[in-house]
């Protein structure tokens, strides 16, 4: 564990407050990331191509929605050091655990598939086979995984998810009028079932229950104290931006592109959103920033998610699962993550509908968001010490966020599900 996070001591000028920095940044950035992962980048693509920009308000609403969520699981994970899953057994009962890891699971299995099939589509546009690409990136991962610490493992997620900023310079490069773009943001037709649909795919794309398990487990594993809070709660909400700037990118490029020129063309595969995303930059160029973003997006995704379906299952069932530890001496945590890899590889290598999938898995996470935001807001207000909280005014504010968010992707997921 780094020294800087270890001492107790305050810092004292800037090079060890920046050391401190560096120490303590790095779980809210990679869940960001992971959090605009493959389905993400394709519900973003649909909204965009159907609908143009009339879901691109929805886009900076979630952002202070995303760090509301996430700033609670920072506090949970700094003040109690223990993971989720750990603090939904001790202190509501182990079926209550279940229930949540349950959900947990099947949001990342989804999520798993989807991440995927991304690289596969990435894979198909250059005229790589499914099966050559899975068998590349699963062997990759697992290498990756059982031989790095904590830290290896989130400076290569990092270096990875830098990719995703390639969707910014495809959306800057697309010429669409200021004033176009904003008067139809404000545009919002919420009778519309199909505008539902991909309402909720969007508050599921960004708000998902593998994030909050994550983060949480993260500042447990990477040592961090109440003393980190204010630096941590720096490094979730620069990830929150960022998260949400990578999604209005990809919208804002296919609704510049297809969305103005044939906004009911199809969108079932990788190369088609390709071709919609970059036809402004010429065939190889766009193919390889697109390449580069799906990229970033899909394998940080694919560590976070697989990584957090052992963690869960292993908060609940009592055995070790921390990358602190050695592959002996946590062989079920690492044994999960690489039966969870391979099983998706497997099933990835078969033909997948990567955009009906995407889609699908994000309306689902926006179903599962009144049990996920749930127990997260009882947890803050039963288990965090009295100075941190979830108390008064701030208290009621977050309850009332949870609430419509969770409240809103319900019914949008509902009343949109019957036109998918």
């Amino acid at each position: 564990m780094p020294e800087a996070i270890c001492s107790d001591a305050r810092p004292r000028g800037w090079r060890t407050h920046l050391a401190l920095w560096l120490a303590v940044i790095g779980p809210g950035l990679v869940v960001m990331l992971a959090d605009t992962d493959a389905g993400s980048v394709i519900t973003a693509a649909q909204s965009g191509a159907q609908w143009g920009y009339k879901l691109l308000l929805l886009q900076a609403i979630l952002v202070p929605i995303l760090y509301i969520v996430q700033e609670l699981t920072v506090r949970l994970g700094v003040t109690t050091g223990q993971g989720h899953g750990e603090l939904i057994r001790d202190h509501f009962g182990r079926g209550w655990a279940w229930l949540s890891v349950g959900t947990l699971t099947l949001s990342c299995i989804g999520a798993l598939l989807t991440e995927l099939s991304g690289m596969a589509g990435v894979g198909l546009l250059f005229g790589v086979p499914r099966w050559i690409t899975m068998i590349v990136l699963v062997s990759g991962l697992i290498a990756v995984v059982w031989t790095a610490s904590y830290a290896g493992v989130e400076r290569v997620a990092l270096a990875i998810g830098a990719f995703e900023f390639a969707f910014l310079v495809v959306a800057l490069r697309t010429h669409h009028p200021l004033g176009t773009i904003v008067s139809q943001s404000l545009q919002i037709p919420i009778h519309d079932t199909g505008y539902l649909y991909l309402a909720a795919a969007n508050i599921g794309a960004v708000i998902m229950p593998w994030m909050v398990f994550y983060q949480q487990s993260a500042v447990v594993d990477k040592g961090l104290t109440t003393r980190h809070l204010g630096l941590a709660r720096i490094d979730t909400a620069i990830g929150a931006v960022i998260t949400q700037l990578v999604m209005a990118a990809v919208l804002i490029a296919t609704a510049a592109t297809i969305g103005r020129t044939n906004p009911h063309a199809p969108l079932n595969t990788v190369q088609q959103i390709a071709d919609a995303l970059t036809p402004s930059l010429g065939e190889t160029t766009g193919r390889l920033l697109f390449a580069l973003g799906m990229t970033g997006a899909s394998i940080v995704a694919t560590i976070v998610v697989s990584l957090t379906a052992a963690r869960g299952v292993g908060e609940v069932l009592g055995f070790k699962h921390s990358l602190e530890h050695h592959p002996r001496e946590a062989p079920w945590f690492y044994g999960i993550y690489t039966a969870l890899l391979i099983s998706g590889g497997v099933l990835v290598a078969t033909n997948v509908n990567l955009v009906r999938l995407g889609v699908a898995m994000e309306v689902m996470n926006a179903l599962l968001l009144p049990i996920v935001l749930g127990f997260l807001y009882m947890l803050a207000r039963r288990t965090l010490p009295e100075p941190y909280r979830l108390q008064g005014a701030y208290g009621t504010f977050v309850l009332v966020v949870i609430g419509m968010a969770a409240g809103f992707g319900l019914y949008a997921a509902l009343n949109g599900i019957a036109v998918a």
